[in-house]
């Protein structure tokens, strides 16, 4: 027995003695995904000051923020892993809170809560025996991003046998869900379309099926044509009042109508704008090749079929001062911001835009600028200060549709002053002049929810609004954004809709540093979830990604009329948001016919399975739930419907 007990003991030991520690920062962290322009700091905060939460200093650790991410793989053997963790103590916001998560094997192991800064650090000590694939999470509590830093402090591995391997987040295969439009004609995008009298007007109706294909329209008012074999309206907008026409569109294969409502009065925009923006694809290396390239693509993939008709150019037309050397300039894209007369001049790259308008609406589509109300473009680029309504008015003489009018350097106008007069004040100026234009312009207020835009966005003559910053480098984020989006769904309605940011997907640059188009960082069903989430929120959807490498997967994501509709729906309404636990919720969207759409959503590292119920619905009965991905009825159902949804995954279904 002695001798028994002395093996187990010398095991024991030689085991202790072969065990080492490997500190997580001696790791390569190039996989830790975080959300911001700034990237985590090793041995230091997130702002680059030492380490400390409550006071209590730390040599060694990672400074990050909610929301982030570390995938790591380990051999089963394991032991521990050690940390002290919590929200910084530089986090500048006196309500800065994170909770760390870490899941081992699709288990949940160990949770700190809620933090917040001036908690003391809490301690982890986690058993490894057995764990392959390890997550550390730093999470919101809430939705707010406002400087969450937090600190993994004093993080380290006990291990017997090979080093943690940092790696990606588990791969997932490219699935297409949606199925391929029948040969047959459908005719889809919105049921119901704003002018104002006597403006150009132009509409190109939104079908798919095998062209050849002819059309026709039964109530089209006297001052609009329709060519039977574009499927392009054109003309001047009609008197004031709601004009019914019938869209039908026929082949070789059948037909489709479909009632189509014109309401000629004050209010564009009566259903969310669908179209392309150049911003995160080409940066400021956008091009009049490129503007006509996106229109071409868009019409040739099939993007127009279903409803997709903006094609917007954002920041860097014009040209930028040879002194501004805070960014390696294209010599094309530097010269005089105006002519002797105060007309601002595009660069070299946009030799005629009255030809590049021309072009776009060739096509039946219509086409976006961009400009600052302040002196400079957040490119550095001219902006419309003190230019204003000299400005809009050649914009419309050029024929543009849509105006993207951003924030950047108005802030040195505006100065110390941070009242919401203020804030309103450029909206207001550019609102009026739009209203005053021989052309409809949607008016697109790009200033990042100050003074809660949404509250008075469409009171200046705005139709969008962004609602906060910038997505593109918080990718990780669609469904903190879309939760905190969903939080002024009160002011969102037709022709007025709050704008949580582009649609992201497929290739795109590298928003830090303004890179070439790569493939997005999103997994398949984060790439579904993201069109899921702003459909139901009745967000503009504009596509930001490279038109030039659309592929299958991409353009199902796009492309699936049933998903558009939810978004189109003439009702305007955008998804409440039913929580059901910390990682899951509902988004309930009411339909003009009765229906519901919902989204059973999972925001979290673990598959879950989702229950919605009736009465969250406000519905009774049984009803038909419809897949709108796979576009398949699945069945009826009474009281709830059930549904498996994976990491971060949305199930998108209608119930009717």
């Amino acid at each position: 027995m002695k001798r028994i007990l002395f093996v187990v003991a010398l095991a024991v030991a030689s085991a202790c003695l072969a065990a080492e520690t490997v500190p997580l920062t001696s790791l390569d962290l190039a996989n830790l995904h975080f959300e911001g322009w700034s990237k985590p700091k090793v041995d230091k905060a997130f702002n680059g000051k030492p380490l400390s939460i409550a006071g209590q200093k730390f040599r060694n650790g990672i400074g990050t923020r909610a929301l982030s991410t570390l995938w790591l793989e380990l051999d089963g053997r394991a032991q521990k892993f050690l940390a002290s963790v919590g929200v910084d103590d530089g986090a500048p916001n006196e309500a800065a809170s994170a909770c760390f998560i870490i899941i081992g094997d699709g288990k949940k192991l160990w949770t700190s809560g809620a933090m917040k800064r001036g908690e003391a650090a809490k301690a982890v000590d986690i058993n490894l025996k057995g764990i392959r694939s390890l997550l550390l999470k730093v999470d919101h509590v809430g939705e707010s991003n406002n400087f969450n830093h937090a600190d993994w402090a004093e993080p380290r591995f006990i291990v017997a046998g090979a080093k943690p391997r940092t790696v990606n987040a588990p791969a997932e295969k490219k699935v297409i869900l949606t199925p391929k439009p029948p040969r047959a004609p459908r005719i889809n995008g919105p049921k119901v379309y704003g002018c104002r009298p006597g403006h150009p007007f132009i509409y190109r109706i939104p079908t798919t099926g095998e062209r050849p294909m002819q059309f026709a329209a039964d109530g089209l008012p006297s001052t609009l044509r329709l060519d039977a074999e574009t499927g392009i309206i054109t003309g001047n907008a009609p008197a004031r009042g709601g004009h019914t026409v019938t869209f039908r569109a026929r082949n070789r294969y059948g037909s489709a109508t479909r009632a189509f409502k014109i309401v000629s009065g004050d209010t564009l925009a009566l259903t969310p704008p669908m179209g392309w923006n150049h911003w995160y694809a080409h940066y400021n290396r956008v091009t009049d090749v490129m503007m006509r390239e996106a229109a071409d693509v868009m019409v040739r993939t099939g993007m127009a079929d279903v409803g997709y008709s903006y094609v917007n150019i954002d920041d860097c037309w014009m040209n930028a001062p040879s002194a501004d050397l805070r960014r390696p300039t294209d010599p094309l894209r530097v010269g005089p911001f105006r002519d002797a007369a105060g007309n601002i001049i595009p660069n070299k790259h946009f030799p005629n835009m009255r030809a590049l308008t021309d072009y776009i609406h060739a096509k039946g589509l219509k086409a976006g600028i961009y400009t600052s109300p302040g002196p400079l473009t957040c490119g550095g680029y001219c902006g419309a200060y003190q230019h204003e309504e000299q400005d809009a008015r050649l914009f419309a003489e050029w024929g543009f549709d849509f105006l993207k009018y951003d924030w950047c350097s108005y802030s040195k106008v505006a100065a110390a002053d941070k009242s919401l007069d203020m804030m309103k004040k450029p909206y207001v100026l550019m609102g009026g002049i739009l209203k005053r234009l021989p052309r409809d312009v949607v008016f697109n207020l790009c200033q990042y929810g100050m003074g809660d835009v949404w509250e008075w966005g469409a009171e200046i003559g705005g139709h969008c609004w962004r609602t906060a910053g910038d997505l593109g480098a918080e990718l990780n984020r669609i469904f903190a954004v879309a939760l905190k989006n969903a939080e002024h769904r009160a002011w969102s309605k037709p022709g007025a809709w709050n704008d949580p940011d582009y649609i992201q997907i497929g290739y795109v640059g590298d928003a830090r540093g303004e890179g070439m188009p790569k493939p997005c960082p999103l997994t398949p069903t984060e790439q579904y979830s993201f069109m899921s989430l702003w459909s139901l929120m009745a967000a503009p959807l504009f596509y930001s990604g490279d038109m030039s490498q659309l592929d299958p997967f991409t353009l199902n994501v796009l492309c699936n009329p049933e998903v558009i509709e939810v978004n189109q729906d003439p009702l305007g309404d955008s998804a409440a948001v039913v929580k059901l636990t910390d990682d899951t919720f509902l988004m309930v969207k009411r339909m003009e016919d009765g229906s519901r759409a919902v989204g059973l959503c999972n925001r979290g590292e673990l598959p879950a399975t989702i229950t919605a119920k009736w009465s969250d619905l406000g519905i009774t009965g049984k009803k038909i739930v419809r897949d709108l991905w796979r576009q398949r009825d699945l069945g009826k159902f009474h009281g709830q419907f059930t549904a498996p949804v994976p990491r971060h995954g949305v199930v998108l279904v209608r119930v009717r």
